[in-house]
Protein backbone atom coordinates (compact mmCIF):
# COMPACT_ATOMS: atom_id res chain seq x y z
CA UNK A 1 0.00 0.00 0.00
CA UNK A 2 1.48 3.37 -0.97
CA UNK A 3 0.51 7.02 -0.63
CA UNK A 4 -1.65 8.45 2.12
CA UNK A 5 -3.56 5.83 4.12
CA UNK A 6 -7.06 6.82 5.23
CA UNK A 7 -8.50 5.69 8.56
CA UNK A 8 -12.06 5.80 9.89
CA UNK A 9 -12.51 5.77 13.66
CA UNK A 10 -15.73 4.17 14.94
CA UNK A 11 -16.81 4.83 18.53
CA UNK A 12 -20.06 3.42 20.00
CA UNK A 13 -21.50 5.91 22.50
CA UNK A 14 -23.60 4.74 25.43
CA UNK A 15 -22.53 6.95 28.32
CA UNK A 16 -20.04 9.37 26.82
CA UNK A 17 -21.30 12.77 27.91
CA UNK A 18 -18.19 13.41 30.01
CA UNK A 19 -15.56 11.74 27.81
CA UNK A 20 -16.39 11.85 24.11
CA UNK A 21 -15.52 15.52 23.52
CA UNK A 22 -12.02 14.92 24.90
CA UNK A 23 -11.56 11.87 22.67
CA UNK A 24 -12.64 13.79 19.56
CA UNK A 25 -10.20 16.57 20.48
CA UNK A 26 -7.40 13.98 20.61
CA UNK A 27 -8.45 12.51 17.27
CA UNK A 28 -8.50 15.94 15.62
CA UNK A 29 -4.70 16.11 15.52
CA UNK A 30 -4.66 12.99 13.33
CA UNK A 31 -6.98 14.54 10.73
CA UNK A 32 -3.81 16.05 9.28
CA UNK A 33 -1.28 13.71 7.64
CA UNK A 34 0.80 11.84 10.23
CA UNK A 35 3.76 9.49 9.77
CA UNK A 36 4.00 6.17 11.64
CA UNK A 37 7.29 4.89 13.14
CA UNK A 38 7.68 2.62 10.07
CA UNK A 39 7.31 5.58 7.72
CA UNK A 40 3.71 5.11 6.56
CA UNK A 41 1.68 8.31 6.15
CA UNK A 42 -1.94 8.21 7.30
CA UNK A 43 -4.82 10.53 8.07
CA UNK A 44 -8.04 10.09 10.06
CA UNK A 45 -10.56 10.98 7.37
CA UNK A 46 -13.72 10.53 9.43
CA UNK A 47 -14.83 9.81 12.99
CA UNK A 48 -18.12 7.91 13.25
CA UNK A 49 -19.87 8.32 16.61
CA UNK A 50 -22.81 5.97 17.13
CA UNK A 51 -25.44 7.06 19.64
CA UNK A 52 -26.68 3.95 21.46
CA UNK A 53 -29.23 5.65 23.74
CA UNK A 54 -27.44 5.71 27.06
CA UNK A 55 -28.88 7.23 30.26
CA UNK A 56 -27.00 10.55 30.03
CA UNK A 57 -27.07 13.55 27.65
CA UNK A 58 -24.66 12.15 25.11
CA UNK A 59 -27.07 13.06 22.32
CA UNK A 60 -26.64 16.78 22.99
CA UNK A 61 -22.86 16.49 23.02
CA UNK A 62 -22.83 14.42 19.83
CA UNK A 63 -25.07 16.89 18.02
CA UNK A 64 -22.76 19.76 18.93
CA UNK A 65 -19.64 17.82 17.91
CA UNK A 66 -21.17 17.00 14.53
CA UNK A 67 -21.91 20.68 13.93
CA UNK A 68 -18.45 21.78 15.04
CA UNK A 69 -16.21 19.29 13.22
CA UNK A 70 -16.47 18.39 9.54
CA UNK A 71 -14.82 15.01 10.12
CA UNK A 72 -17.41 13.90 12.71
CA UNK A 73 -20.39 11.85 11.51
CA UNK A 74 -23.04 10.80 14.04
CA UNK A 75 -25.15 7.67 13.50
CA UNK A 76 -28.37 7.72 15.54
CA UNK A 77 -29.84 4.36 16.56
CA UNK A 78 -33.56 4.04 17.28
CA UNK A 79 -32.92 2.51 20.73
CA UNK A 80 -30.17 0.84 22.75
CA UNK A 81 -28.84 -2.16 20.83
CA UNK A 82 -25.55 -2.77 22.66
CA UNK A 83 -21.89 -2.14 21.90
CA UNK A 84 -21.54 -4.77 19.17
CA UNK A 85 -24.52 -3.58 17.13
CA UNK A 86 -23.52 0.06 17.55
CA UNK A 87 -19.98 -0.71 16.38
CA UNK A 88 -21.29 -2.58 13.34
CA UNK A 89 -23.61 0.33 12.47
CA UNK A 90 -20.60 2.64 12.61
CA UNK A 91 -18.57 0.34 10.38
CA UNK A 92 -21.28 0.52 7.72
CA UNK A 93 -21.07 4.33 7.80
CA UNK A 94 -17.25 4.41 7.61
CA UNK A 95 -15.48 5.39 4.39
CA UNK A 96 -11.73 4.83 4.76
CA UNK A 97 -9.27 2.08 3.82
CA UNK A 98 -8.92 1.01 7.45
CA UNK A 99 -11.30 1.10 10.41
CA UNK A 100 -10.26 1.66 14.03
CA UNK A 101 -12.84 0.75 16.68
CA UNK A 102 -12.41 2.10 20.18
CA UNK A 103 -14.32 2.79 23.39
CA UNK A 104 -15.82 6.08 24.46
CA UNK A 105 -14.39 6.17 27.98
CA UNK A 106 -10.89 7.44 27.19
CA UNK A 107 -8.88 4.32 28.10
CA UNK A 108 -7.94 3.79 24.43
CA UNK A 109 -5.20 6.18 23.29
CA UNK A 110 -5.52 7.36 19.64
CA UNK A 111 -1.72 7.56 19.47
CA UNK A 112 -1.70 3.78 18.93
CA UNK A 113 -3.41 4.11 15.54
CA UNK A 114 0.09 4.35 14.06
CA UNK A 115 1.13 1.18 15.89
CA UNK A 116 -1.90 -0.69 14.56
CA UNK A 117 -1.17 0.36 10.97
CA UNK A 118 2.51 -0.56 11.18
CA UNK A 119 1.58 -3.99 12.59
CA UNK A 120 -1.04 -4.65 9.90
CA UNK A 121 1.27 -3.65 7.03
CA UNK A 122 4.31 -5.39 8.48
CA UNK A 123 2.46 -8.65 9.24
CA UNK A 124 0.30 -8.42 6.10
CA UNK A 125 -2.95 -9.02 7.99
CA UNK A 126 -6.43 -7.53 7.78
CA UNK A 127 -7.25 -7.56 11.50
CA UNK A 128 -5.16 -6.34 14.42
CA UNK A 129 -6.28 -6.58 18.06
CA UNK A 130 -4.81 -4.50 20.85
CA UNK A 131 -2.66 -6.36 23.36
CA UNK A 132 -2.67 -4.40 26.63
CA UNK A 133 0.70 -4.47 28.37
CA UNK A 134 -0.78 -3.25 31.65
CA UNK A 135 -3.69 -4.48 33.71
CA UNK A 136 -7.05 -3.09 32.52
CA UNK A 137 -8.29 -0.29 34.81
CA UNK A 138 -10.97 -2.43 36.44
CA UNK A 139 -11.33 -4.45 39.61
CA UNK A 140 -9.58 -7.78 40.18
CA UNK A 141 -12.75 -9.87 39.83
CA UNK A 142 -13.78 -8.23 36.56
CA UNK A 143 -10.34 -8.72 35.03
CA UNK A 144 -10.21 -12.32 36.27
CA UNK A 145 -13.67 -13.23 34.94
CA UNK A 146 -12.89 -11.59 31.59
CA UNK A 147 -9.73 -13.67 31.16
CA UNK A 148 -11.51 -16.83 32.32
CA UNK A 149 -14.38 -16.28 29.87
CA UNK A 150 -11.99 -15.86 26.93
CA UNK A 151 -10.04 -18.98 27.94
CA UNK A 152 -13.29 -20.93 28.19
CA UNK A 153 -14.29 -19.91 24.68
CA UNK A 154 -10.85 -20.79 23.38
CA UNK A 155 -11.04 -24.33 24.77
CA UNK A 156 -14.75 -25.20 24.51
CA UNK A 157 -15.60 -23.44 21.26
CA UNK A 158 -12.38 -23.98 19.34
CA UNK A 159 -11.67 -20.23 19.10
CA UNK A 160 -7.97 -19.73 19.87
CA UNK A 161 -8.31 -16.09 18.78
CA UNK A 162 -10.83 -15.42 21.57
CA UNK A 163 -8.01 -14.71 24.04
CA UNK A 164 -7.08 -11.76 21.79
CA UNK A 165 -10.57 -10.26 21.46
CA UNK A 166 -10.54 -6.55 22.31
CA UNK A 167 -12.80 -3.62 21.41
CA UNK A 168 -9.70 -1.58 20.46
CA UNK A 169 -8.92 -3.06 17.03
CA UNK A 170 -7.98 -2.28 13.42
CA UNK A 171 -9.98 -3.81 10.55
CA UNK A 172 -9.44 -3.48 6.83
CA UNK A 173 -12.18 -1.17 5.62
CA UNK A 174 -13.70 -3.19 2.78
CA UNK A 175 -13.82 -6.34 4.91
CA UNK A 176 -15.39 -4.52 7.85
CA UNK A 177 -18.07 -2.82 5.77
CA UNK A 178 -19.06 -5.92 3.81
CA UNK A 179 -19.20 -8.04 6.96
CA UNK A 180 -21.23 -5.39 8.78
CA UNK A 181 -23.84 -5.35 6.01
CA UNK A 182 -24.51 -9.10 6.25
CA UNK A 183 -24.11 -9.65 10.01
CA UNK A 184 -27.36 -10.83 11.55
CA UNK A 185 -28.89 -10.23 14.96
CA UNK A 186 -27.30 -12.18 17.80
CA UNK A 187 -23.82 -12.41 16.25
CA UNK A 188 -20.78 -11.35 18.25
CA UNK A 189 -18.58 -9.07 16.15
CA UNK A 190 -15.20 -10.58 16.99
CA UNK A 191 -16.50 -14.09 16.29
CA UNK A 192 -17.92 -12.92 12.95
CA UNK A 193 -14.55 -11.39 12.06
CA UNK A 194 -12.86 -14.77 12.55
CA UNK A 195 -15.20 -16.21 9.90
CA UNK A 196 -13.85 -13.94 7.16
CA UNK A 197 -10.28 -13.16 8.29
CA UNK A 198 -7.48 -15.69 8.25
CA UNK A 199 -4.41 -14.61 10.18
CA UNK A 200 -4.63 -11.89 12.80
CA UNK A 201 -2.02 -9.95 14.73
CA UNK A 202 -1.79 -8.03 17.99
CA UNK A 203 -0.28 -4.65 18.76
CA UNK A 204 0.98 -3.67 22.23
CA UNK A 205 -0.92 -0.80 23.86
CA UNK A 206 -1.05 0.81 27.29
CA UNK A 207 -4.55 1.30 28.62
CA UNK A 208 -5.34 4.58 30.34
CA UNK A 209 -7.68 5.14 33.27
CA UNK A 210 -11.31 5.62 32.33
CA UNK A 211 -12.44 9.22 32.13
CA UNK A 212 -15.43 8.57 34.40
CA UNK A 213 -15.87 7.12 37.85
CA UNK A 214 -18.13 4.15 37.13
CA UNK A 215 -17.70 1.64 34.32
CA UNK A 216 -20.50 1.28 31.79
CA UNK A 217 -20.54 -2.50 32.27
CA UNK A 218 -21.79 -4.54 35.20
CA UNK A 219 -21.43 -8.29 35.71
CA UNK A 220 -24.88 -8.96 34.26
CA UNK A 221 -24.05 -7.21 30.99
CA UNK A 222 -20.62 -8.87 30.85
CA UNK A 223 -22.19 -12.32 31.28
CA UNK A 224 -24.72 -11.50 28.55
CA UNK A 225 -21.80 -10.53 26.31
CA UNK A 226 -20.03 -13.82 27.06
CA UNK A 227 -23.19 -15.83 26.37
CA UNK A 228 -23.70 -14.04 23.06
CA UNK A 229 -20.11 -14.83 22.13
CA UNK A 230 -20.61 -18.49 23.07
CA UNK A 231 -23.82 -18.92 21.06
CA UNK A 232 -22.44 -17.23 17.95
CA UNK A 233 -19.23 -19.25 17.99
CA UNK A 234 -20.74 -22.15 16.02
CA UNK A 235 -22.03 -25.61 16.90
CA UNK A 236 -19.37 -26.49 19.45
CA UNK A 237 -21.96 -25.95 22.18
CA UNK A 238 -24.20 -28.62 20.68
CA UNK A 239 -21.24 -30.97 20.47
CA UNK A 240 -20.62 -30.32 24.15
CA UNK A 241 -24.22 -31.32 24.87
CA UNK A 242 -23.73 -34.56 22.90
CA UNK A 243 -20.49 -35.32 24.75
CA UNK A 244 -22.21 -34.68 28.09
CA UNK A 245 -25.02 -37.07 27.16
CA UNK A 246 -22.56 -39.79 26.17
CA UNK A 247 -20.62 -39.31 29.40
CA UNK A 248 -23.75 -39.61 31.53
CA UNK A 249 -24.92 -42.68 29.59
CA UNK A 250 -21.55 -44.37 30.10
CA UNK A 251 -21.60 -43.49 33.80
CA UNK A 252 -25.09 -45.00 34.09
CA UNK A 253 -23.96 -48.25 32.46
CA UNK A 254 -20.95 -48.51 34.79
CA UNK A 255 -23.09 -47.91 37.88
CA UNK A 256 -25.67 -50.45 36.67
CA UNK A 257 -22.92 -53.04 36.14
CA UNK A 258 -21.53 -52.35 39.62
CA UNK A 259 -24.94 -52.75 41.27
CA UNK A 260 -25.64 -55.98 39.33
CA UNK A 261 -22.28 -57.56 40.23
CA UNK A 262 -22.62 -56.51 43.88
CA UNK A 263 -26.08 -58.06 44.07
CA UNK A 264 -24.99 -61.37 42.48
CA UNK A 265 -21.79 -61.94 44.43
CA UNK A 266 -22.56 -60.02 47.59
CA UNK A 267 -25.74 -61.81 48.42
CA UNK A 268 -27.33 -58.69 49.79
CA UNK A 269 -29.92 -56.46 48.23
CA UNK A 270 -28.80 -52.98 47.43
CA UNK A 271 -31.18 -50.38 48.89
CA UNK A 272 -30.44 -48.15 45.90
CA UNK A 273 -32.72 -45.32 46.85
CA UNK A 274 -30.05 -42.71 47.39
CA UNK A 275 -28.13 -43.61 44.25
CA UNK A 276 -31.33 -43.67 42.21
CA UNK A 277 -32.36 -40.22 43.38
CA UNK A 278 -28.87 -38.83 42.74
CA UNK A 279 -28.82 -40.28 39.23
CA UNK A 280 -32.27 -38.90 38.50
CA UNK A 281 -31.27 -35.44 39.64
CA UNK A 282 -28.01 -35.46 37.69
CA UNK A 283 -29.58 -36.82 34.52
CA UNK A 284 -32.66 -34.59 34.64
CA UNK A 285 -30.44 -31.58 35.31
CA UNK A 286 -28.23 -32.50 32.37
CA UNK A 287 -31.27 -32.95 30.14
CA UNK A 288 -32.72 -29.58 31.11
CA UNK A 289 -29.34 -27.90 30.67
CA UNK A 290 -28.98 -29.48 27.22
CA UNK A 291 -32.50 -28.45 26.20
CA UNK A 292 -31.74 -24.93 27.37
CA UNK A 293 -28.64 -24.66 25.18
CA UNK A 294 -30.49 -26.06 22.16
CA UNK A 295 -33.32 -23.59 22.80
CA UNK A 296 -30.83 -20.70 22.88
CA UNK A 297 -29.44 -21.79 19.51
CA UNK A 298 -32.97 -22.01 18.10
CA UNK A 299 -33.67 -18.53 19.45
CA UNK A 300 -30.69 -17.10 17.58
CA UNK A 301 -31.79 -18.89 14.40
CA UNK A 302 -35.36 -17.63 14.85
CA UNK A 303 -34.18 -14.00 15.05
CA UNK A 304 -32.41 -14.46 11.73
CA UNK A 305 -35.35 -16.22 10.07
CA UNK A 306 -37.95 -13.65 11.08
CA UNK A 307 -35.67 -10.81 9.99
CA UNK A 308 -35.06 -9.16 13.37
CA UNK A 309 -32.76 -6.20 12.58
CA UNK A 310 -29.37 -5.96 14.23
CA UNK A 311 -29.93 -2.22 14.51
CA UNK A 312 -32.04 0.57 13.01
CA UNK A 313 -30.80 4.09 12.29
CA UNK A 314 -33.00 7.18 12.60
CA UNK A 315 -32.76 10.94 12.20
CA UNK A 316 -31.12 13.00 14.93
CA UNK A 317 -33.37 13.12 18.03
CA UNK A 318 -31.92 16.50 19.03
CA UNK A 319 -34.49 19.18 18.18
CA UNK A 320 -31.97 21.98 17.77
CA UNK A 321 -33.76 24.40 20.10
CA UNK A 322 -31.77 27.18 21.74
CA UNK A 323 -31.95 25.47 25.13
CA UNK A 324 -30.60 22.21 23.77
CA UNK A 325 -27.79 23.95 21.90
CA UNK A 326 -26.75 25.81 25.04
CA UNK A 327 -26.71 22.57 27.05
CA UNK A 328 -24.61 20.88 24.37
CA UNK A 329 -22.10 23.75 24.25
CA UNK A 330 -21.77 23.63 28.03
CA UNK A 331 -21.17 19.89 27.92
CA UNK A 332 -18.58 20.06 25.14
CA UNK A 333 -16.81 23.20 26.29
CA UNK A 334 -15.61 26.26 24.42
CA UNK A 335 -14.13 26.03 20.94
CA UNK A 336 -10.36 26.47 20.88
CA UNK A 337 -9.14 28.81 18.16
Amino acid sequence: MSGLITVSVVVPIYRGEQTIAGLVAELEQYTSPTTTPDGHRFVVSDVVLVHDHGPDRSDLVLSELEQRFDFVNVVWLSRNYGQDAATIAGMVASKAEWIITMDEDGQHDPAYIATFLDTALRERVSLVFSNPTNRPPHGFMRNFTSRAAKRTLSVMCGLPQSVEFQSFRLIRGDIGRQLAKVTASGVYLDVALTWVVGRTATAPVVLRAEGREVSGYNYKSLFALFWKMFLSSGTRGLRFVSALGMLLALSGLLIAAYVTVSTIFGGEDEPGWASTIVLQLVCSGAVLFSIGIVAEYLGVALHVLIGRPLYLTVESPVTGTTAHRNEAVAAVGPVEQ
